[in-house]
């Protein structure tokens, strides 16, 4: 009798490491072995220094996530250490200092919006479509999604989601900033690699400080918030990688242009 298929498969894509939620007979909602997967993915991609960008997506073009899987809720909270990562399996860790992008198709809902919103930008295929159908059931989000929610899109955008549980398409998505690219329906992922290479390509000393000081403004008033910018880059400026691209540029050797889609 053939092995089942894991839940959550892993894929080296040179230094981009691909996450995938595997479970497209159930919508990839996520139960306690899922979440599990999950948790060990992200801990592979912090711990490998050859990986530089994280791709969360889900199997399929039917759905990203759909959540919970309601059916077995109890193991997700059952799985050990559900407390400190998030129910999801990820939701609660804060410290991966390596950026993370969702490709979103079909539905992501529920704990699967909360999962993308987890990833520091979405890039959705035109059927996706993302909600907080939890909210018909009484479900709670518990996975980040009242955290993290508004300062993507604002709070009344927020609350207009989880007050009415509304499923939205992904040019409503793109227009609330809940997304940042939609392409053809099937080419998420395929963007999201793309995407993927452009950052890994860039010195990632400064990027990654970026990235760690635009997050933690979030928590900080603006003075301190300044302050904590020029700490977060002291080393930053005597990283060499710094000094060969600014030689580079002076030499009139210069990358393309990041470019969104058309």
């Amino acid at each position: 009798m053939a092995a089942a298929a894991p839940k959550v498969l892993t894929e080296r894509r040179g230094r981009t490491f691909v996450v995938t939620i595997n479970r497209p007979e159930v919508r990839n909602c996520v139960d306690g072995e899922t979440a599990q997967g999950l948790f060990d993915a992200v801990e592979t991609f912090r711990r490998d220094d050859g990986l530089d960008i994280l791709v969360l997506t889900g199997a399929g073009d039917v759905s990203f996530c759909s959540g919970a899987d309601l059916k077995n809720v109890d193991s997700l909270a059952a799985r050990p250490g559900a407390h400190e990562s998030g129910p999801m399996g990820i939701s609660r860790i804060t410290d991966i200092d390596k950026p993370a992008i969702a490709a979103v198709n079909g539905y992501c809902t529920a704990g699967g919006l909360e999962l993308a919103c987890w990833c520091d930008f979405r890039i959705a295929a035109r059927n996706a479509q993302f909600g907080v159908l939890n909210r018909r059931w009484g479900v709670p989000l518990v996975d980040g999604g009242t955290q993290r929610l508004p300062p993507i899109v604002g709070l009344g955008d927020a609350l207009y989601l989880i007050e009415t549980g509304a499923l939205i398409d992904a040019e409503h998505a793109l227009r609330i900033g809940l997304v940042q690219e939609v392409v053809a329906e099937g080419q998420a992922l395929a963007r999201a690699l793309q995407v993927a290479e452009a950052l890994s390509a860039y010195p990632q000393t400064a990027m990654r400080n970026d990235r760690r000081a635009a997050i933690d403004s979030l928590t900080l008033p603006l003075a301190e918030g300044l302050e904590h910018e020029v700490r977060v880059h002291r080393d930053t400026l005597r990283d060499p990688q710094m000094g060969e691209w600014l030689r580079r540029y002076a030499s009139g050797d210069r990358p393309p242009p990041f470019r969104p889609p058309q």
